[in-house]
C-alpha cells in the first residue's frame, strides 16, 4: 500500500482593517472574510491602534483610510512601512487630490483604492500588495502616469520653472536680439517684453541680461543664429 502525504493548504493571507467608519469597516469585513484564503485578523479605528494591531498579528496587508477622526492614515502608514516591512499598506479612501495619493506612496503605501472600487478591484489590490507589487486604482493609475509624463519632460526643457512665453522671450534674447525686435517677432507690445524679461531674471537669479544670456546658451537657447 502506497500512502500519498495530504495535499498542501495554501496559507492564509493575513489582513488587517484601519478605518474609522463602522458601516465601511464591516462591510469590508464581510467581503474580505467572503474570499478563499483570506483572513481578517482585526481592526483598529485610528493611528496608535493600527499600529498596536500590526504589531500583535503582523498582517500581511494593511487597509488604510486617510482619514481617521482626527488622525491621520498617512502617518499610521509611515509607522507600519518603517517598522514592518513585511507588512504591505493598501490605502482604501474617498481621498483622489494629488496631495493624498503622492503622500501616501512617499509614506510608504504600496497600493492605493478608492472607496467605491469593485468588490473584484479590490480583492486584486489586496492580493497584489501581499505579493510584493504596487497596485493603483483606475483612476489613482492615471494621476501618476500624467504626474511623470509631467516630470520627464519638465527634466526635458530648459529652465522649467520659466512659462513657455518667457522661455521664447528667453531664446529670442539669447539670439541677440533687442526688445523692439523680440516685440516684433512675437506679436507683443515693448512693455509686455520687458515683464517677461523681468520675470526671467528674477526667476533664473541674474543680475542683467548679460548673466541671462550666458545661462541660456549654457542651456542651449539661442545658439542657432
Amino acid at each position: 500500500m502506497t500512502s500519498f502525504p495530504p495535499p498542501s493548504i495554501p496559507p492564509q493571507l493575513r489582513v488587517g482593517i484601519v478605518d474609522d467608519h463602522p458601516v465601511f469597516r464591516l462591510g469590508m469585513i464581510a467581503l474580505l472574510e467572503s474570499l478563499d484564503g483570506i483572513n481578517v485578523v482585526g481592526w483598529a479605528a485610528n493611528v496608535d491602534d493600527a499600529v498596536a494591531l500590526v504589531d500583535k498579528e503582523r498582517p500581511d496587508v494593511v487597509l488604510m483610510d486617510l482619514d481617521l477622526g482626527g488622525t491621520s492614515g498617512i502617518d499610521a502608514t509611515r509607522i507600519i512601512a518603517q517598522q514592518h516591512r513585511s507588512t504591505g499598506v493598501l490605502v482604501v479612501t474617498m481621498f483622489d487630490d494629488d496631495d493624498s495619493v503622492f503622500a501616501s506612496m512617499r509614506a510608504g503605501a504600496r497600493g492605493y483604492l478608492l472607496k467605491d472600487a469593485s468588490p473584484r478591484e479590490i480583492e486584486r489590490a489586496v492580493r497584489a500588495v501581499a505579493n510584493g507589487e504596487v497596485l493603483l486604482g483606475p483612476d489613482i493609475a492615471a494621476k501618476a502616469l500624467a504626474y511623470l509624463h509631467g516630470a520627464r519632460r519638465s527634466a526635458n526643457v530648459p529652465f522649467p520653472e520659466l512659462t513657455d512665453r518667457e522661455r521664447e522671450v528667453l531664446d529670442l534674447v539669447a539670439r541677440g536680439h533687442d526688445n523692439m525686435v523680440i516685440a516684433r517677432r512675437l506679436s507683443l507690445s515693448p512693455k509686455t517684453v520687458r515683464n517677461h524679461l523681468s520675470n526671467v531674471l528674477t526667476k533664473l537669479q541674474v543680475a542683467d541680461r548679460a548673466q541671462a544670456i550666458v545661462r541660456a546658451r549654457e542651456a542651449g537657447l539661442g545658439t542657432d543664429l
